[in-house]
């Protein structure tokens, strides 16, 4: 919000007005949470945004977003789990854009549950999802597009350094694709082609919203758990994320910036000191972010 208390027309971004101008650039997971941002972001540079997921309604109020904004972009629903879909998702946007510049790799999901509970549905669903999903568009866009011109690719990953105590088969995939984007990042380089990944911490985000029981009751505290000590916004993921697209990480490829206010470092036997008021100030310049429900009562 601005002085007067209303909100500002277009994405308030800390990069330079046209940084993406003709270029084309797809968001899975596009219709929410930290990929809506980013798509919000990248079309308010100038790019024309393919949003990717699974379910239409989303997708479509996203655009309708975007496109109210002044910016360009189109949606196609999608689930990237299946390989003869993916492949035709890629070809289809080939047809209507021609080359493919960048892919955000950041549709995912998961919930919370302990490892002896997860059933084997229940770990294949969120590893095809975390993993495969992702593999499947990277290798399209890669053997389709980013072969033959070059460009760039980031994976979402998670703070799984310690482990993922609750939600294993996710923390399972993300590992797996941190490897996915290193290997990614060797074998695809001679094209021109750089792979990069961002691994959140807590962010203030719709997904916090999906969770019920005793995880929705833990989110107000994870703050005392962050050096920082407040929960991140959707915002600083995706500035992280258009850094590692733009020119200037033109010379970095298969490593992973971790967006989680130093909580994936340390140990718990190092306690965190109290937080000072106002010390960390977060950085919102999504212009259409709202706060989480399960979080409104520490505004």
């Amino acid at each position: 919000m601005n002085e007067e208390g209303t909100r500002p027309m277009r994405y308030d971004s800390i990069f330079k007005p046209g940084l993406f101008a003709g270029q084309t650039i797809i968001v899975t997971g596009g219709g929410s949470g930290i990929g809506r941002c980013t798509a919000h972001e990248l079309a308010a540079l100038g790019a024309h945004v393919v949003l990717v997921g699974r379910k239409a309604e989303k997708l479509e109020k996203t655009a309708g977003e975007i496109a109210e904004d002044g910016g360009s972009v189109t949606w196609h629903s999608c689930d990237i789990r299946d390989e003869e879909a993916v492949k035709a998702l890629v070809a289809a946007i080939l047809g209507e854009r021609g080359p493919i510049h960048h892919l955000v790799n950041n549709a995912g999901g998961q919930y919370p549950a302990p490892l002896a509970s997860i059933n084997l549905k229940g770990f294949e669903a969120v590893v095809r999802t975390n993993l495969v999903g992702g593999f499947l568009m990277a290798r399209e866009v890669f053997n389709q597009s980013m072969s033959k011109t070059g460009g760039s690719i980031v994976n979402m990953l998670a703070d799984m350094w310690g482990g993922m105590p609750g939600m294993g088969h996710s923390g399972a995939a993300r590992a797996g694709m941190e490897n996915f984007t290193k290997t990614a990042a060797v074998e695809w380089g001679h094209a021109g082609v750089r792979v990069n990944a961002v691994a959140p911490g807590w962010i203030a985000s719709s997904g916090m919203d999906t969770y019920e029981g005793a995880f929705k009751a833990v989110i107000p505290t994870l703050r005392e758990n962050v050096p920082l000590k407040r929960i991140g916004t959707e915002s600083e993921v995706a500035a992280a994320i258009v850094f590692l697209l733009s020119p200037g990480a033109a010379f970095i490829s298969g490593n992973t910036i971790r967006i989680d206010g130093g909580a994936s470092q340390g140990s718990r036997a190092f306690p965190l000191s109290k937080a000072k008021p106002g010390q960390s100030r977060s950085y919102n310049g999504f212009h259409r972010a709202y706060l989480p429900d399960v979080l409104k009562d520490q505004e």
